[in-house]
């Protein structure tokens, strides 16, 4: 093949909006990581339900904006609701078990899609955001909202995180849960902030994949919660910053991948062989360093060991 340098940035543009997208999936499977040490698989199927009720909001109202907030704070409920009710009972037990509920809950949200809409998928009345323009590459007008987005999105929660009571108390929970409770931090509620702001970053990201497609379909957290799964094993286990560079990552090697690998693996299968390699070469992940919020050394292991703190 030969080199191409307009193929080359088309590739790179296509891999940082793809890794935009991972990453406002991947951020909340992150946080409840590193805030319970719990792989909280049914995100994904909250990435869905925000998808739909974004296609749903803007066809009965006709307003993209009001369908996105609405789909941010009906799915962050819905992550309240799941932590309340599914994981907040089982938190003592070893970390397995609330694996395994939480690819219950995954699975009835994807059937209760297809019960409620159908097989085959929803798609808006009018297509959002039509049309693109020519820069360095061609994008379109969706890809670029994907993008900044995403930019707004971290960056108020960098600011949240850094600036105010709340979020400080959430960073200190998340480094040391039974410290931060002796000083008074209502753990309880953090946690509740937490699976709040993750789900809502997962419903963004399902309002703008509709976008993209046009479509939403019950199954379409399926790649998704693997691919997720891959960025947080690679950003080092519940690392926030590592699980951003890893969700750009991926995306830029699949876009890459895509062309150039086709011919041994096919664009969804990087992310899996990524996170092979990563877990025999690098079990800790890539971007994990010690000592710092968020950023522990987890090994693989972890996953079969309560908590520190876990306790309601």
């Amino acid at each position: 093949m030969t080199f191409n340098v307009g193929l080359m940035i088309e590739l790179a543009v296509q891999g940082i909006i793809n890794g935009a997208l991972y990453a406002m999936v991947a951020i909340g499977l992150a946080m409840v990581f590193g805030l319970l040490r719990i792989l909280h698989i049914a995100h994904a199927g909250l990435f869905a339900v925000g998808g739909y009720v974004g296609v749903v909001v803007t066809n009965a109202s006709g307003s993209f904006a009001l369908a996105l907030v609405t789909a941010m704070l009906v799915v962050g409920l819905c992550g309240m609701l799941i932590y309340r009710f599914c994981y907040e009972p089982i938190l003592s037990k070893p970390p397995y078990v609330a694996l395994i509920a939480s690819v219950g809950i995954f699975l009835a949200i994807e059937e209760g899609l297809r019960l409620v809409f159908g097989d085959y998928g929803l798609t808006f009345a009018r297509p959002q955001l039509p049309g693109s323009f020519h820069l360095v590459a061609t994008v379109r007008y969706a890809e670029l909202a994907v993008v900044v987005m995403a930019v707004v999105l971290f960056t108020a929660l960098a600011l949240f995180a850094r600036h105010t009571r709340a979020g400080m108390a959430w960073r200190a929970t998340v480094s040391e849960p039974a410290m931060a409770s002796s000083f008074g931090v209502d753990l309880r509620r953090v946690r509740y902030l937490n699976f709040f702001i993750g789900s809502a970053f997962a419903a963004a990201a399902g309002v703008m994949v509709a976008v993209l497609n046009n479509v939403v379909e019950p199954h379409m957290g399926a790649v998704p919660s693997y691919k997720a799964l891959a960025i947080i094993v690679i950003g080092g286990f519940g690392n926030l910053q590592g699980t951003l560079i890893a969700a750009l990552l991926l995306g830029i090697v699949e876009a890459y991948g895509a062309v150039f690998l086709s011919a041994w693996l096919d664009r969804d299968s990087v992310a899996f062989a990524a996170m092979l390699a990563v877990l025999m070469l690098r079990p800790q992940g890539i971007f994990a360093t010690a000592g710092r919020s968020g950023g522990r050394r987890w090994r693989i292991g972890e996953l079969f060991r309560p908590a520190r703190g876990a306790n309601p």
